[in-house]
Order: C-alpha cells, then sequence, then structure tokens
C-alpha cells in the first residue's frame, strides 16, 4: 500500500485494451479532471539505477505516464501552508500497470529508474530553467525513502543543493500558487 499522497498529486489507472497484436491506451483525455492543461510533451529514456531531480517547479505542473519500464516516483509537498506540507510519498510507477500522475507546482519529485525505462509527461508551461529549481536526493530533511543508494545522477542533480536552499528560492513565490489555486 503507497503512502497517502500530497494534496494535488492525481493518479489515474489507466485501461489497456489487449489482444494478441499488442495493445491500445489512452493515456490523456481533455475531459478527464487532470488538473493540466498541456502546453508541451516529453518523452525521456533513462537506463537503469538512473535518478533524475529531485526538483520543484514555481509554475509549472507534470502530468506523467511509464511508457515502458519502472520509475519510482519520490514526491514531498513543499507548499507552504498546503493541507499535506511536509508530506513524502514514494509511488512505483509500472509500464505494465499504466498510471498517469499529475503533479502540481510546489511538490518536489524525483524519478528512479530501476531498470531500463520510458517516460513521458506534460507541462502547463513550456519549459523554463528559471522554474527548474532543485535539491540533493539524498537529502535527510527530503525524507524521501529511495530505495537505491548510489544511482546514476547528472552533474547538475549530483552537486543540487540542500532542501532548505530550495525552500529558500520557492518561498517568495509561493503565497502566488497557493492563493492562485495552481497548488
Amino acid at each position: 500500500m503507497e503512502a497517502p499522497l500530497p494534496s494535488g498529486v492525481r493518479v489515474r489507472a489507466l485501461t489497456m485494451h489487449a489482444d494478441e497484436r499488442g495493445a491500445f491506451t489512452e493515456v490523456f483525455r481533455g475531459e478527464w479532471p487532470t488538473g493540466i492543461a498541456p502546453v508541451q510533451w516529453n518523452v525521456v529514456r533513462s537506463e537503469a539505477k538512473v535518478l533524475r531531480g529531485v526538483h520543484a517547479h514555481i509554475r509549472h505542473a507534470d502530468y506523467l505516464i511509464v511508457a515502458s519500464g519502472r520509475m519510482m516516483l519520490g514526491l514531498r509537498d513543499l507548499r507552504r501552508g498546503s493541507p499535506t506540507e511536509g508530506r513524502t510519498a514514494l509511488l512505483d510507477l509500472r509500464a505494465d500497470a499504466l498510471r498517469a500522475v499529475t503533479i502540481p507546482s510546489g511538490v518536489a519529485h524525483g524519478f528512479l529508474f530501476l531498470e531500463p525505462s520510458i517516460h513521458i509527461y506534460a507541462v502547463s508551461e513550456y519549459w523554463n530553467p528559471e522554474d527548474e529549481l532543485g535539491c540533493h536526493w539524498a537529502d535527510p530533511a527530503l525524507g524521501i525513502p529511495w530505495p537505491l543508494r548510489d544511482p546514476l545522477l547528472s552533474p547538475r542533480d549530483r552537486d543540487a543543493p540542500p532542501l532548505r536552499a530550495l525552500l529558500d528560492r520557492l518561498a517568495p513565490h509561493q503565497p502566488i500558487a497557493v492563493i492562485a489555486g495552481k497548488g
């Protein structure tokens, strides 16, 4: 059983229609209550033991699925005043049991791939490096119980600052995001 999620994080089981030829799955419909209106879609391929993040965004929300392989999605609610402020969760996402996840702005997230994987994600705002905040994945203050201690990291993620620095950068923007209902 998975831990309770930060508020605003949505998980939707997706229906796979499979037969001897393969499978068809709808992964997004505008009529679903996802909390996101995508403006950009991205496809990411990751090798086993890769950890991407931990990142948080001031403005944009993410919507993602694992199309191939397996991902452990680590989450922590950084939104000051949120009913789930400080809550962490670790979701096991697998391509053979498709689920779509929406991550609102202000919720930190990291992606750990336990096998070669492909994930597809949409964002509610165009990619902007100024909206890409991060902290060190292994900071004990983060509280995400990663099942792996020696992941493969980008230089940016390896050298990321502690959670405290991320919170300091996020703080001036939070009242706007929470009051505007984006959180």
